[in-house]
């Protein structure tokens, strides 16, 4: 997943938040979503945990060392 795919994810969350706070939905239809957005979530979670875990296997081959803003809490 590419940081273009982030961005697209990012997205698709901010419109999806729109929709629910327009309250134009209905029930069944907020629900669809919220689970989308919790899939997404997900998806993107696990690409960013594969991508700090490459950037520690680098680190201890010797490759470029992790910056505190690419390390997780």
């Amino acid at each position: 997943m590419s940081a273009e795919r982030l961005d697209q994810i990012v997205l698709r969350l901010q419109a999806a938040a729109s929709q629910l706070r327009s309250h134009e939905l209905s029930d069944e239809d907020a629900a669809s979503i919220l689970e989308a957005c919790a899939e997404i979530a997900g998806e993107a979670s696990a690409e960013l945990e594969r991508r700090f875990h490459q950037l520690g296997a680098a680190s201890q081959q010797g490759g470029v060392r992790p910056s505190a803003q690419d390390t997780l809490p």
